[in-house]
């Protein structure tokens, strides 16, 4: 069987063909022209080993800043890790029920500590994505990681209230209301 494929049709344009010469007097589409110039304006720069002010080639700046891109997009995997995790400890949650066993309770056990572990651990989480220069802006993935972790506290906690281990009801501070002491009483019913 030949390599080409049998039903394959080419839309690029040719010089001799019909629509060749109308399409290139035509003016790209909108905002196309900035893209071009840009385009143009970064190959000239990286055709040149001019070095700037700071004495760093422009090749190495394309490379730092680079560099700083895929600590940027690891900084932001990072931070959306514990949503991953939510939807698979709600079906492991709801799975469990709501009688209380020893699976039960492990399962809300590790649904509370494991959020509070992480908003604890935060520094530590984006350890490897620091910048030694400060340039990687670490704060927007830092807050969402600790809303995420704050929502995943939240699904453990309505499991937790749901299964009655929160003193949420008046019934459970039964024991702190303070009784007042009748001071007379009388044989007559009211």
């Amino acid at each position: 069987m030949s390599s080409k494929r049998r039903w394959s049709v080419n839309l690029n344009l040719r010089e001799n063909d019909v629509g060749y010469s109308v399409l290139k007097n035509k003016p790209p589409p909108c905002d196309m022209r900035l893209v071009q110039s840009f385009e143009k304006e970064m190959d000239q720069k990286s055709s040149y080993s001019v070095k700037d002010d700071a004495g760093i080639t422009v090749a190495e700046n394309k490379q730092a800043v680079a560099i700083r891109a895929r600590k940027q997009s690891k900084a932001m995997s990072i931070a959306v890790s514990p949503g991953k995790q939510i939807a698979m400890n709600g079906f492991m949650l709801w799975m469990s029920g709501k009688s209380l066993n020893i699976f039960s309770i492990s399962i809300t056990t590790m649904a509370i500590m494991n959020p509070v572990k992480g908003i604890l651990s935060v520094s530590n989480a984006f350890r490897s994505c620091e910048d030694p220069d400060g340039k990687v802006d670490l704060t927007s993935a830092k807050a969402l990681f600790v809303l995420m972790n704050l929502i995943w506290l939240g699904v453990g906690l309505y499991k937790m209230a749901n299964m009655k281990l929160l003193p949420l009801t008046s019934a459970d501070w039964e024991g702190y209301v303070v009784w007042k002491h009748v001071m007379e009483t009388s044989s007559i019913p009211p």
